[in-house]
């Protein structure tokens, strides 16, 4: 589960780079219900906040990176923004902005891992992060799709400290690796990782990639909003058997997220 204490290593942030944000905060608010605060209109810095019930649950701005696709970003909790960098760069990442203070907020980073996955990291000063977390409407899991899932355990596991657990699919699935922040229990476990095939990332031309996974209070309600909307399904819904019902799905713009109805208990 992800909560708001924000552990070292935990997801803490995410923003969605949206080459139409008004298109982008019309459609998550038909399906997740949330609404968006504008804090700048036009030009490369527009963008805003998402609210649920009033508390921020992630932001949103245009999309400006020559050639980068619309997608969600990521952010980790981390005590020292600076030397996560020179982790990353020891691992053989990238460093795709470097360490910066955005006001008395905090200050952020973000990177590529060795085989293209983008991520970044928070190091918090007055914002910890998102104000609600694994409730309805808001991110519930992680999740990162890699053609070398050894690789990526060693390069997260070096660079945020994560514990990782195996975890095998139903019907030779493969095996899925469960995520929890170091030193933590597995009841807070937090994300997961699965090696998939390269076709499977066609998405990010062949790169890994990682999405987040929202909760829903009824995920075939949450799909067909979607679908409504102008998003489109990669899959389900359907049921994953101790986790819950799910669908992979497409914005408009064709970002990447995962609805989630967990199962209860």
């Amino acid at each position: 589960m992800i909560t708001t204490d924000f552990a070292p290593g935990s997801p803490c942030w995410l923003d969605l780079g949206a080459p139409d944000v008004r298109a982008a905060a019309a459609f998550y608010g038909a399906v997740l219900g949330w609404d968006y605060e504008s804090m700048g209109e036009g030009g490369e810095t527009e963008g805003g906040m998402f609210r649920k019930d009033g508390k921020i649950v992630a932001g949103l701005g245009r999309l400006t990176e020559e050639g980068a696709r619309p997608a969600w970003m990521i952010y980790y909790s981390v005590t020292d923004a600076d030397a996560t960098t020179q982790v990353v760069q020891r691992l053989g990442g990238t460093v795709r902005v470097a360490p910066m203070d955005l006001d008395d907020w905090g200050r952020m980073a973000q990177y590529s891992d060795p085989l293209g996955g983008q991520f970044a990291v928070w190091q918090p000063g007055k914002n910890k992060g998102a104000e609600l977390v694994d409730e309805p409407g808001s991110l519930s899991w992680t999740e990162l799709y890699t053609s070398d899932a050894a690789a990526a355990k060693e390069f997260y596991g070096g660079v945020l400290g994560w514990q990782f657990g195996d975890m095998e699919l139903p019907g030779g699935g493969g095996t899925y690796i469960l995520i929890t922040p170091a030193g933590l229990p597995a009841e807070r476990m937090q994300g997961g990782l699965m090696e998939v095939p390269g076709e499977a990332l066609s998405l990010a031309n062949g790169r890994p990639y990682w999405h987040p996974v929202f909760a829903v209070a009824d995920c075939d309600a949450a799909v067909a909003k979607v679908t409504e909307s102008g998003g489109s399904v990669q899959m389900g819904p359907q049921d994953a058997e101790g986790v819950g019902r799910l669908a992979v799905c497409l914005d408009p713009s064709r970002a990447d997220f995962v609805l989630l109805t967990p199962a209860e208990g």
